[in-house]
């Protein structure tokens, strides 16, 4: 008897937590899923390494559905990163910076626009380990909240909107960028989800120094400078990378166009990583503003 209770538990655990596992790649709930491996470089990787990318890759792709493994990223080989999942984003989360790595989403023209008012308030979030940025580090310290995923592409749902403020989405960022250049960037994402359908969008910091300005008693990493990378598949597969120093932003964004293979070559970060190798090689290698 004691036997039988004990499979009846078993199945019910497991029930649950499969019934946990689909909640979360439907985003219903928040999850995080944390994978480290630490190498000396990402130049000549050994073929050890490359095997242990590969079997990351497949379990982290496994974390969402189908349509958002287009703009997941592979796994970091330099770092731990810290997996989280959102209503509207994805987001890699360092610990050593308490700052994302990247946040990536897939921006709809649906979701271009929303009746959620913007969300004032900016939240300390507890699915980090202490210590994580608090609005106490960045009061006083010269540097605005900038968003990664934009408030102005999540009006269309209201958890959507108040997870977009939380401080795992948000880099110190010069207030100029903020509502400048780094601004007019954000609304050229939403024109294109508009004008094709929809749109992936990849984007976070760039840390150029071997050391960094921080803020804060918690240590919040200053980023020198940001990247975004955008793809779309309508009509046909292109892609488009900035790059954007942490300064003023008052430079026209045209100065600061790169290709995806430039971004991946600056950043370590391996975009895209689900598309056919031929689609992949084709859009990262070329951009051109005049093709949006």
């Amino acid at each position: 008897m004691a036997n039988r209770y004990s499979l009846i538990l078993l199945f019910v655990s497991l029930l649950l937590l499969t019934t946990l596992s689909v909640s979360c790649r439907q985003h219903r709930i928040p999850k995080s899923i944390t994978f480290t491996r630490t190498v000396k470089s990402n130049d000549n990787v050994s073929e050890e390494d490359k095997s242990v990318k590969r079997k990351m890759n497949q379990k982290y792709l496994s974390t969402t559905d189908s349509m958002h493994r287009k703009y997941i990223p592979a796994p970091l080989l330099n770092g731990s990163e810290q997996i989280i999942c959102r209503r509207s984003c994805i987001i890699s989360y360092s610990k050593d910076t308490k700052i994302p790595n990247w946040v990536a989403w897939h921006l709809t023209s649906e979701h271009t626009d929303g009746d959620c008012p913007r969300d004032n308030a900016y939240y300390e979030d507890t699915d980090v380990p202490l210590p994580r940025a608090t609005n106490e580090d960045y009061r006083g310290s010269g540097w605005s909240r900038g968003h990664m995923c934009p408030a102005g592409d999540n009006k269309w749902d209201a958890e959507a909107m108040r997870e977009s403020n939380k401080l795992t989405n948000i880099c110190p960022q010069h207030a100029s960028l903020n509502t400048g250049l780094w601004n007019v960037i954000e609304h050229d994402c939403r024109k294109w989800a508009k004008k094709y359908g929809s749109v992936y969008i990849v984007c976070g910091p760039i840390l150029l120094n071997k050391e960094h300005e921080t803020i804060g008693r918690n240590k919040v990493v200053v980023p020198e400078a940001f990247f975004k990378v955008i793809l779309r598949m309508n009509p046909q597969p292109a892609a488009i990378g900035f790059v954007v120093r942490n300064n003023d932003g008052k430079k026209k964004k045209d100065q600061f166009i790169n290709t995806v293979d430039d971004i991946e070559r600056i950043t370590g970060i391996d975009f895209f990583p689900a598309l056919p190798d031929s689609i992949e090689e084709k859009v990262e290698a070329y951009a051109n503003i005049n093709d949006w």
